[in-house]
C-alpha cells in the first residue's frame, strides 16, 4: 500500500521534535554540498514548475555535470591516471527505496541522468565501466569524449611531475618517486613505511543533494568525475547508496563529500539517517558522524549534509589545517533565493 507522507508528518514532528531554529522545519527543502548555486536553483525551479523530488535533484545534479561544478563534477576534469575523465553517480528514492547508480562511467556525460534510467528501467542497483556506457547508449545518450584541454593539461602535468601524486602503495618501482606501471615485490618490506595521503585540492567536492518535497517525498542523489590521477577503474562512495547519499520518507536523507575511499568505509550517510531515526537533529547526526570516522582515520577530508522530514538541516566536517569550514546551499520558502552557509569543522 503506497505510503501517504502527508499524514505521517503530524506524528514525525512530534517524535522528532522541533526543528532548529535556522531552519523553522519550512517545505520544501533543497540542501546540497558545496556553494553550488545554479544547480541549487535548477532543483527549485524543477520543483516550483511541479517536479518530484527525484526530478529536483536530477535536475540539480545534471546542472553541475553541465557547469563542471569547480572541475570536480562533469566532463573535463579529474582525469585517471590513463588521462580518461570517468564519472560516478547516483540517484534514490526515499519513498520507495529504490536506487540508481554508475559508477566508472565512460564517454557519456551525463552521469546523473543515466543513473535515473538505472532506476526506472532495470531491477539493478548499480551498472559500471564500459558495460554501463552500453546501457547508457540503449537509453539514448549519446557517446562522447569527456576530455578537454584542461584535462589533458593536467595530466601532462602529473607525468612531468613524476605521476605525483598517485594511490598506489608497496609496489615497484617506488610509486613516491616514479611513475608506473607498477608490480608488487616478491616480499613486501617490513619497515614501518609511512601511510602516504597524495596532495589533495580542498576546496571542492562531488556535488551531493538533498530534496524533501512539500508533500513529504524524499530524494537523494550524487555526481563526481572522482579524483584526479585515480588508478583506472577505481570506484568511490558517491555512486554507493548509503555511502554517497540516502533517502528515506520515514526520516530524512543524507549525502557525503570527501575522500571517498575513506568514507565509504563508513556508510556515513546511512549511518546519519539512522541517528535521525533514533531522534537526533541534523547537526547532530552530521557531528556523529564524522566523530566516528575520525578515530580511525584523524586526517581525512570530508562533510556530511543531513536533513530530516520537518525541513529541519545541519551538516559536519572534519578539521584540517587547511580545511576548518565546510560550505553548503539550502533554499527552502523563507528564503529568498539560494543560500550559502558554512559550518565550522570538528
Amino acid at each position: 500500500m503506497p505510503r501517504k507522507p502527508g499524514l505521517l508528518l503530524p506524528l514525525l514532528l512530534l517524535l522528532l521534535g522541533p526543528a532548529p531554529a535556522r531552519s523553522f522545519g519550512q517545505l520544501p527543502l533543497i540542501l546540497n554540498t558545496w556553494p553550488f548555486k545554479n544547480a541549487t536553483m535548477a532543483a527549485w525551479k524543477t520543483l516550483a514548475a511541479g517536479g518530484s523530488a527525484l526530478d529536483a535533484v536530477e535536475s540539480g545534479c545534471a546542472t553541475c555535470e553541465q557547469q563542471q561544478c569547480d572541475g570536480s563534477v562533469g566532463f573535463g576534469g579529474s582525469p585517471d591516471e590513463s588521462g580518461e575523465t570517468t564519472l560516478d553517480a547516483m540517484i534514490m528514492d526515499g519513498t520507495t527505496m529504490n536506487v540508481g547508480a554508475v559508477g566508472d562511467l565512460r564517454r557519456i556525460k551525463n552521469a546523473i541522468g543515466v543513473a535515473r534510467k538505472v532506476l526506472e528501467h532495470t531491477t539493478h542497483t548499480l551498472l559500471a565501466g564500459e558495460a554501463a556506457t552500453k546501457f547508457a547508449e540503449s537509453m539514448g545518450f549519446i557517446n562522447e569524449d569527456l576530455s578537454t584541454n584542461v584535462s589533458q593539461a593536467l595530466h601532462s602535468d602529473w607525468l612531468a611531475r613524476n605521476c605525483q601524486p598517485n594511490y598506489w602503495k608497496n609496489v615497484i618501482p617506488d610509486s613516491s618517486k616514479y611513475c608506473g606501471p607498477y608490480k608488487p615485490p616478491t616480499i613486501l618490506k617490513r619497515d614501518g613505511i609511512a601511510y602516504k595521503d597524495p596532495a589533495h585540492s580542498y576546496s571542492h567536492d562531488t556535488i551531493g543533494m538533498v530534496v524533501i518535497h512539500k508533500m513529504g517525498n524524499i530524494a537523494a542523489g550524487t555526481s563526481t568525475n572522482g579524483i584526479k590521477f585515480k588508478i583506472p577503474g577505481r570506484i568511490g562512495d558517491s555512486p554507493l547508496p548509503g555511502s554517497g547519499a540516502y533517502a528515506d520518507d520515514m526520516v530524512g536523507a543524507a549525502a557525503a563529500t570527501g575522500d571517498g575511499d575513506i568514507l565509504m568505509r563508513f556508510v556515513p550517510s546511512y549511518q546519519a539517517v539512522e541517528y535521525m531515526r533514533r531522534g537526533e537533529n541534523p547537526t547532530t547526526a552530521c557531528e556523529k558522524v564524522i566523530s566516528r570516522i575520525q578515530k580511525y582515520f584523524p586526517k581525512f577530508f570530508g562533510a556530511v549534509i543531513c536533513a530530516n522530514v520537518t525541513g529541519s538541516y545541519g551538516a559536519a566536517c572534519n578539521k584540517l589545517s587547511t580545511f576548518t569550514q565546510f560550505q553548503f546551499m539550502v533554499y527552502n520558502p523563507l528564503k529568498s533565493e539560494p543560500t550559502e552557509e558554512k559550518v565550522d569543522c570538528i
